[in-house]
């Protein structure tokens, strides 16, 4: 019997990516060893995607309308609609070599993993420089930690991975995407793949290019709105999740207001706070010479610690406000629940 993998491919308003990213999918090399099958979940875009997409469409690609528009729902959407043995989770902003998902599925077999995932190479939205700084931070340890599928990591086990593919038995074992996660969706299924004694793997050789936030407000806007407190969330509905790495920069906000606040009252705190500042934008400092080097952008001495400062600090703001609503019952996971609409 002929293996199948299906690529579940999640939209919503991409006219500007999903051309290229359709024609990267329609371009895998498979040797023969499995045919591919795609189906597109549109979370009803309301710009050209849609047309964009059946201008493409062909005997490989479906259509299936996402009338709750989240990529979780879409997602679990996609997955139920699969006829394959093996699912692929990819996303719009990304552009794929030829030999992505061939590599994965390689790499599956020979590890036995539940799911296997490469990593990305950050690529600018556009020539302006604030889109340089988005991928500047986005790149470096310094602003994004230990994320291995972002700043390096070598082949093996993983906690997550970018963009891969699951054995499909998997999601009848431990279910679906929590619907409730707008975001971190995939990392808390990953992290529920181990909690059961799954593997994760990662392969470092399969690199996805992936269009970040076009600037930097509305990336640092993503993180206060979404990337943060959906962390919050993720722990909150499934503590296995929990990493220091997401949750550091919550203590990095609150020593900032609190530092800020106890100097005027304590000389003492005023010179220790002080010193760790200092440590701080020095480390900065050499990260952004760093990045200087990789990128050949002088500016990014002078723009990127503050980058890097507003990026954590911000962050920080937006686990704090998680962790708020939580407290006052205020947040949307937890109306979801009451509501039985999670």
């Amino acid at each position: 019997m002929e293996k199948i993998i299906s690529v579940v491919l999640t939209v919503r308003n991409e006219e500007r990516h999903i051309e290229e990213c359709l024609n990267s999918i329609l371009a895998f090399v498979t040797n023969d060893m499995f045919s591919v099958e795609i189906i597109v979940v549109d979370g009803m875009s309301d710009d050209k995607t849609r047309n964009i997409i059946d201008n493409m469409r062909n005997d490989s690609i479906r259509i299936i309308e996402n009338f709750k528009l989240t990529q979780a729902h879409g997602f679990n959407i996609g997955v139920k609609a699969t006829s394959g043995d093996w699912v692929a989770w990819l996303g719009a902003h990304s552009i794929y070599p030829n030999d992505y998902l061939l590599g994965l599925y390689q790499s599956a077999i020979r590890s036995n993993a539940d799911y296997t995932g490469g990593v990305i190479e950050t690529i600018p939205f556009d020539d302006s420089y604030s889109s340089s700084i988005v991928q500047a931070l986005t790149t470096h340890k310094f602003g994004v930690g230990n994320s291995g599928f972002r700043v390096g990591a070598v082949e093996g086990p993983a906690d997550t991975a970018s963009f891969g593919i699951f054995k499909k038995e998997i999601f009848s074992k431990i279910g679906f995407f929590n619907e409730n996660l707008l975001r971190a969706q995939d990392y808390e299924f990953n992290a529920r793949i181990r909690h059961n004694g799954g593997s994760v793997w990662i392969n470092p050789s399969m690199v996805v290019r992936y269009t970040n936030q076009p600037n930097l407000l509305k990336f640092l806007a993503k993180q206060f709105y979404k990337e943060a407190p959906y962390n919050v969330y993720m722990w909150y509905l499934a503590p296995y999740t929990f990493t220091y790495r997401h949750a550091i920069t919550g203590l990095f906000a609150i020593g900032i207001i609190s530092g800020a606040l106890l100097s005027f009252l304590n000389s003492f705190v005023c010179y220790i706070y002080g010193s760790v500042l200092l440590i701080y934008f020095g480390l900065a400092i050499i990260s952004a010479f760093q990045q200087v080097q990789k990128y050949g952008k002088l500016f990014h001495i002078i723009a990127l610690p503050i980058s890097f400062f507003l990026f954590h600090f911000i962050h920080g703001l937006g686990l704090i406000d998680g962790v708020l609503k939580l407290i006052f019952k205020t947040a949307p996971v937890q109306n979801n629940i009451a509501n039985g609409t999670g």
